[in-house]
C-alpha cells in the first residue's frame, strides 16, 4: 500500500524541498545579498526574502555589533622593552555588500589587521606611555582600523587594550623606580615645607623686633610652657638686654673716681 503511494508523495516532498530553499526568512539584525547568476543583484531584508534556487544565491551578514579578540602580542616599545599585549575590538558592518564583496573573510581580516595595527602603534611609545597613556593609545588604534576597513563597509566603533605583560626584571626595576619617585617626592615637599617655615619665622622676628612688648609677651609664654613640662631641670631664657645692663653697672662700678685719678 506505501508502495502505491509513493507517486503522490514524492511530488509532495519535492515541493516542500524547493519552498524551503526558495523562502528565506531574515531576523531585524541580518540583511541578505543577493547574488543573480553570480552577479551582484542586491542586499535585501529583513523579513520575507523569495530566492530562485539554481538561479540566485544568498549569502546572511550580521548587522549586531562583533566582540572581537586579539591575541596576545609581542611588542617592542621605543624603549627597548619586550611587552606582552592584548586587547578587544568592538565593530560592526555597516555596507553589507562591501563586506562581501570587497573581502573573502571580513571577520579574520579585520583580526588580521588588528593585530599588526597594535604591535605598530604600540612600538612607537615608550613604556611609561603605554602604562599611563592607554586611553590615547587606544584612540589611536582605533583611528587606524577604522580608516583602513572602510572600504570593507565596516565600522569599528572601539579597540580597548585589556592588559600589559611584563616580564619580572622590568616589573621589580619599576618598582623601584615608583619608591625613588615617592622618596623624591617626599623629600621635595619636605624642604618646601621649611622654606615656608623659614619665611614666616623671618616675619615674626621682624615683627617682634619692632615692639618690645612683643618680645617680653613672648619670653612670658614660653616660660609658661616650660612650666607645664614634667622637667627636673628648667632653663630660663634671660634677654640679653637685661645682661648688657648688668654688664653696663659692673663695668661703672669699677671705675676709680676722679680724685683718684687726680692724687687728692
Amino acid at each position: 500500500m506505501f508502495v502505491d503511494l509513493i507517486p503522490y508523495v514524492a511530488p509532495f516532498v519535492f515541493l516542500i524541498v524547493i519552498l524551503a530553499s526558495t523562502i528565506k526568512i531574515l531576523p531585524e539584525y541580518e540583511r541578505g545579498v543577493v547574488f543573480f547568476l553570480g552577479r551582484f543583484q542586491g542586499v535585501k531584508g529583513p523579513g520575507l526574502v523569495i530566492v530562485v534556487p539554481g538561479i540566485q544565491q544568498i549569502q546572511r551578514v550580521d548587522l549586531r555589533v562583533i566582540t572581537l579578540d586579539v591575541p596576545s602580542q609581542d611588542v617592542i616599545s621605543r624603549d627597548n622593552v619586550t611587552v606582552h599585549v592584548n586587547a578587544v575590538l568592538y565593530f560592526r558592518v555597516v555596507d553589507p555588500q562591501r563586506a562581501i564583496i570587497h573581502v573573502e573573510d571580513f571577520v579574520a581580516a579585520t583580526s588580521q589587521l588588528a593585530q599588526t595595527t597594535l604591535r605598530s602603534v604600540l612600538g612607537k611609545h615608550d613604556l611609561d606611555e603605554m602604562l599611563s597613556e592607554r586611553d590615547k593609545l587606544n584612540n589611536d588604534v582605533q583611528e587606524i582600523i577604522d580608516a583602513q576597513t572602510e572600504e570593507w563597509g565596516i565600522k569599528v566603533a572601539n579597540v580597548e587594550i585589556k592588559q600589559v605583560d611584563l616580564n619580572e626584571s622590568m616589573i621589580r626595576a619599576i618598582g623601584r623606580q615608583a619608591e625613588a619617585e615617592r622618596e623624591r617626592r617626599a623629600k621635595v615637599i619636605h624642604a618646601e615645607g621649611e622654606l615656608q617655615a623659614s619665611h614666616k619665622l623671618l616675619e615674626a622676628a621682624q615683627v617682634m623686633s619692632a615692639s618690645s612688648g612683643a618680645m617680653q609677651l613672648r619670653y612670658l609664654q614660653t616660660l609658661a610652657d616650660m612650666g607645664n613640662q614634667n622637667t627636673s631641670t628648667v632653663v630660663f631664657p634671660i634677654p640679653i638686654e637685661i645682661m648688657e645692663s648688668f654688664g653696663r653697672a659692673i663695668n661703672g662700678g669699677a671705675k676709680p673716681s676722679s680724685d683718684e685719678k687726680t692724687g687728692v
